[in-house]
């Protein structure tokens, strides 16, 4: 039996196991390790290379930005003028054609998603299953440019002649639904971003899901629940943090989604509360008006990019604070 050495004393190997002394190593080599201190240094590497980028990145934008918010200072955060040939510029009106048509979508896609989940998890057969998923998967790998022709000939169409005149007939009264309908719009900007987050909220709400162990599943069926108290108590309310996660995903996308928006939200600039108004986004003004315009239109364009990327992460922090809190909370 190999012996070490403990404060100068010699000890069995034997009589060791269960001390709480300090062990020094008498006759064993150090063993390097090489391989997994490479590893070690380039996950390190990885993680401080990821914070540099992003502090390198909001440091530009910021600088190139800085022209048109020392011009306009608090002012560009409210007001919803954009007028090159004045040099007046504001970003009140696209930050909220950014959140009400990313909450929007959100609106529409969060249960179309868990239910989605929960029949590709729970209830259809293993073949069908296989089948569905694979399609649902297949709908985020679809660019965007081909969403917004779709949206263009498709989705604005069928909105202007069936759904808008419906709304405004039995809804007409409220403001959310008033004022005349085109098709291209709020609404229409909407739909296009709820369906195309759908897949992501979706498969990783579903793989959430199928973490869940099935003895918690069997345990609230065997205290008489019904199929539905068993999803709502063992798998939505037991998921939770986790789809929270998934619905943070989705919303990321839906915030910066640019071509999409672009072909099918009308981009004028506006503050009109009619989901049936044309609006315009902080992505679909880069993606319209960057190639143009002078130094100082550059600079406030620029700007617009950092109110997106600021707004873009307060959301997702907010966020994580809540799954945070959750986890806290329930110890999950």
């Amino acid at each position: 039996m190999k012996n070490f050495k403990l404060l100068g004393g010699l000890f069995p190997l034997k009589r060791l196991t269960h001390s709480k002394e300090l062990i020094i190593p008498g006759n064993i080599p150090k063993d390097v390790h090489l391989p997994d201190q490479i590893f070690s240094i380039l996950v390190r590497f990885s993680a401080l290379a990821l914070i540099g980028l992003f502090i390198s990145m909001a440091v530009v934008i910021f600088i190139k930005s800085w022209p048109a918010f020392s011009h306009f200072k608090w002012e560009f955060f409210t007001r919803s003028v954009w007028d090159s040939w004045r040099q007046e510029y504001g970003a009140l009106s696209l930050i909220y054609g950014t959140v009400v048509s990313s909450l929007l979508a959100l609106c529409l896609a969060i249960p179309v998603s868990l239910a989605l989940a929960l029949f590709l998890n729970e209830l259809a057969p293993k073949w069908l299953s296989v089948v569905l998923g694979f399609i649902v998967e297949m709908l985020a790998a679809i660019p965007s440019i081909v969403y917004g022709l779709w949206g263009v000939f498709v989705l604005a169409p069928f909105l202007r002649e069936s759904v808008q005149p419906f709304l405004s007939k039995y809804l007409g009264g409220y403001a959310l639904f008033s004022g005349s309908f085109y098709g291209v719009g709020m609404m229409c900007a909407g739909v296009i971003l709820a369906i195309m987050i759908t897949p992501t909220i979706s498969s990783i709400s579903k793989e959430v899901f199928r973490s869940i162990p099935h003895t918690n599943k069997e345990a609230v069926l065997s205290l008489g629940s019904t199929r539905w108290e068993m999803f709502k108590v063992a798998l939505l309310r037991g998921g939770f943090s986790g789809l929270v996660g998934a619905v943070i995903l989705g919303f990321g996308r839906a915030f910066g989604e640019t071509m999409a928006v672009t072909m099918v939200i009308g981009n004028k600039i506006s503050l009109d509360p009619s989901l049936f108004a044309p609006s315009q986004t902080m992505a679909s003004m880069l993606a319209t008006q960057y190639g143009e315009g002078d130094e100082f239109q550059l600079s406030a364009l620029t700007a617009v990019g950092f109110t997106l990327f600021m707004v873009s992460l307060i959301f997702n922090s907010l966020a994580v604070f809540l799954v945070w809190k959750i986890r806290k909370r329930y110890g999950k």
